[in-house]
């Protein structure tokens, strides 16, 4: 069938500019493969041979494709696991990092521990040292049409080639009184004016306000485990409590994200999966990373491929509930 046969044409057989727009839509370029073997083959050859992606390219950019399109608004994305150690702070980075590179920009990591933090000592260092609680005491520079882009940067930290920015909470253990739920909506109020994905951090303790309120303000959670037993139960009996407080929908649609180890020995992987499979959206691995172990900050250009692509994969995961 030929699909110019309709286009509309003004009357002396001059082609009008609608016609002009269409012709140029129906004939999209041919996708060619820029990864792996047959994009060398593609080089070698001088463009002479030309393949179409692999699937492991289509799978790629379709990934990339989900974590850059318009969500419609601001989102909020929630990591949660009430056990130290379940990789809650990494997932916050790593999450913050995929989106940051893959849409540029407009992308927060807040940290909403109730007590003392981590999100700041994993993220690089910006030129100053400045926290949550410093913001909440400066509140006043933001109220009503007050505060700019730039005064936030005073209290935020630049992540450089991460493409997002970091609210530390505060690292000291005896930091003051815990965070209330007002607190916690009327920095996320500031927070939405100049981000468009904010990733939130949150602690232990379930029965506290602004882990509540994190949780009231959230449309897509994410539960992090390492893979143990441990680790998963108290994860397991975290959504317990959320669909018997009302949020059975927000577990539903959760996605789970499982850390492994360097070795699988000794782990029961197949009845995490299967547990959190039939609660959650979707279950997937996180590699395991020498660099993330270390505890040291985190860099993105200095992650093995291989983490970069299964977190991108989760990013696109926590993509498709926005």
């Amino acid at each position: 069938m030929d699909p110019y046969q309709q286009l509309p044409w003004v009357s002396d057989g001059t082609p009008t500019a609608e016609e002009f727009a269409r012709r140029r839509l129906a004939k999209p370029a041919e996708p060619t493969a820029t990864m792996g073997a047959r994009a060398m083959l593609q080089k070698g050859t001088m463009g002479l041979v030309r393949l179409a992606p692999g699937k492991r390219e289509q799978e790629y950019k379709q990934d990339v494709e989900m974590v850059r399109r318009n969500f419609g608004g601001l989102r909020q994305v929630t990591v949660v696991n009430p056990k130290g150690g379940a990789g809650k702070t990494v997932a916050v980075l790593l999450l913050a990092m995929t989106f940051g590179q893959k849409r540029g920009g407009y992308v927060l990591a807040w940290d909403n521990n109730e007590t003392q933090g981590t999100l700041g000592m994993r993220a690089q260092q910006d030129f100053h040292a400045r926290t949550v609680r410093d913001m909440m005491r400066d509140l006043q520079l933001f109220r009503g049409s007050h505060g700019r882009v730039g005064d936030l940067s005073q209290y935020v930290r630049a992540q450089g080639e991460g493409m997002f920015d970091v609210l530390a909470s505060d690292e000291s253990a005896t930091a003051g009184e815990m965070l209330t739920a007002s607190a916690f909506a009327e920095i996320r109020e500031i927070v939405s004016r100049f981000y468009k994905l904010i990733f939130v951090d949150t602690g232990n303790n379930v029965r506290a306000q602004n882990w509540q309120a994190a949780m009231d303000a959230t449309d897509q959670l994410v539960i992090t485990m390492s893979a143990r037993n441990d680790s998963a139960e108290t994860a397991a009996r975290m959504l317990d409590h959320l669909e018997q407080s009302g949020r059975q929908r927000l577990v539903r649609q959760a996605v789970s994200v499982v850390t492994m180890p360097p070795t699988r020995k000794d782990i029961d992987l197949p009845a995490i999966e299967r547990h959190f499979a039939a609660r959650t959206r979707a279950v997937l691995l996180a590699p395991y990373e020498k660099l993330i172990d270390s505890g040291e900050p985190l860099r993105y250009g200095h992650l093995s491929s291989g983490t970069r692509d299964s977190w991108l994969k989760i990013a696109a995961a926590v993509a498709e509930g926005l």
